[in-house]
């Protein structure tokens, strides 16, 4: 199977896994306890406003037909009305969304650039002080809460050295918005002042949230470089004194990382959804404040946006890693025509 025709594959089998997913988070939205309409116009509203407002959302239709017609909707990018805002449920996403999106974007690539590395060196030590060391920090990163993680990060580095600063996502700086994506839009627009404030800002909210995922990543690239290294091509590179190095990232990794790719597309679709608490601790102003307020107050549209971004971010994720798949393994694209 050529490279084409497997990403294309990989393309259309994920549009029967949105539906899916679209129409599980819908029927729970509508499921949950609590009347919207009530919510949303307060506990002195007559009966007949509440009926009104039920009408104009569409609760008083069939299940199926509120489906339909919010899907039908969203190929508008319409996500219909918030309650709480007043807005297009779209339009407050993409206003949250790109903090979100950053915050967790730097910080997989902080868990990559040091999980891989560790992983590695504690395959190439096993049983040794680092292979320990290394399995420690796992263990911990994997069991620590990511709240009481941000907040003794906060504490140490913030209040305590003020090396960083404790909140915010920018300080007073001037910073052209464009991509809403603060680091991209100071380098489009030239501007280094900004993008070093928002670096500083960034640095210790995306290192709480690296902590989990690099941790993850750290031990399945050890397991998976164990298992590699013990082959017997390996053992035949090292008796033509080829340095250790050189087999362990150009040959034993390279192999071995196709594991490591799946833990890494599963943590970042984790990442979108999983950021709430530590956007909350750093007032961070992405998708956090506004998926809590949709959730306590049954903001319906809201929590069925939000969370529908999450979804889309695990399947975009996903499809991501067989991308990578197909090119690192060809092996992939042939074992489907089997």
């Amino acid at each position: 199977m050529n490279y084409r025709r497997y990403l294309l594959r990989r393309a259309l089998s994920t549009i029967p896994v949105f539906f899916g997913v679209s129409v599980l988070i819908f029927v729970i939205a509508r499921v949950i306890p609590g009347k919207p309409a009530r919510l949303a116009l307060g506990p002195r509203a007559t009966d007949e406003a509440v009926a009104q407002l039920r009408r104009q959302m569409g609760l008083d239709q069939p299940l199926w037909t509120q489906y339909v017609e919010y899907m039908t909707g969203l190929l508008r990018g319409d996500m219909g009305q918030s309650l709480v805002t007043n807005n297009n449920v779209a339009t407050d996403i993409a206003q949250f969304l790109p903090a979100t999106v950053e915050l967790t974007t730097v910080g997989m690539l902080i868990a990559i650039v040091f999980g891989v590395p560790l992983g590695v060196v504690a395959g190439q030590h096993k049983d040794e002080w680092p292979d320990n060391a290394s399995r420690s920090f796992a263990f911990f990163g994997v069991s620590l809460p990511r709240f009481w993680s941000a907040i003794v990060l906060q504490v140490i580095f913030a209040f305590g050295l003020s090396w960083f600063p404790a909140t915010g996502r920018i300080g007073d700086v001037e910073l052209q918005r464009i991509t809403g994506l603060y680091l991209v839009d100071s380098v489009m627009t030239l501007n280094p002042d900004a993008f070093v404030n928002v670096a500083w800002h960034l640095f210790l909210p995306a290192l709480t949230l690296s902590l989990a995922p690099m941790a993850d990543i750290a031990r399945i690239t050890r397991s998976s470089f164990l298992e590699e290294f013990n082959k017997d091509y390996i053992e035949g590179l090292r008796v033509h004194s080829i340095p250790k190095k050189f087999i362990a990232y150009k040959y034993i990794l390279k192999r071995s990382f196709t594991s490591t790719l799946t833990i890494i597309g599963l943590d970042y679709g984790f990442l979108i959804g999983g950021a709430f608490l530590v956007e909350i601790v750093f007032g961070w102003p992405g998708m956090s404040a506004y998926g809590v307020r949709a959730i306590l107050q049954k903001d319906i549209n809201a929590i069925v946006g939000v969370t529908l971004v999450i979804g889309v971010a695990f399947l975009l994720a996903n499809f991501l890693v067989d991308v990578l798949y197909g090119y690192l393994d060809p092996r992939v694209r042939f074992s489907e025509e089997l």
